[in-house]
């Protein structure tokens, strides 16, 4: 199995080859049992509060639970995320930019594997939202 550096010093030519396709499979695969084995722990911490009279340990954890929640609603989000990649990854789409067909690169697939844009379309994209957002 290749590792970060073999990626990283792969030359353009070999771009998204069946061994990086495998690593990124991998890594997605990986990704998705730890973002699934992080919903179930904030499940049972939610599922098992303690038992306490008093009210700082009863804000404290209600402010544990708060985070716990917001936690599972962001990696329960980022599940849709993972398959997508993985589904891209079978028929060959995975890598490359979904607007622009461009390759998104390895330094970045390494950094959010389950990226969609590469950088550059992903920072016209984000400068058009804000100029949007501030027309309004």
């Amino acid at each position: 199995m290749l590792t970060k550096e073999a990626l990283l010093a792969a030359s353009p030519e070999d771009y998204m080859n069946a061994d990086q396709l495998a690593y990124f499979r991998e890594l997605l695969l990986v990704l998705r049992q730890e973002t699934m084995d992080n919903i179930e722990q904030a499940k049972q911490q939610l599922a098992n509060p303690p038992e306490s009279n008093d009210d700082a340990d009863r804000a404290q954890y209600e402010e544990e639970s708060r985070l716990a929640l917001r936690i599972v609603d962001r990696e329960r989000k980022l599940l849709p995320k993972i398959d997508a990649a993985l589904r891209r990854i079978d028929l060959g789409d995975y890598g490359y930019c979904l607007e622009s067909g461009e390759p998104i690169g390895i330094a970045r697939l390494l950094v959010r594997p389950t990226a969609e844009l590469s950088a550059e379309v992903k920072a016209l994209n984000e400068r058009r939202e804000t100029i949007y957002r501030d027309q309004r």
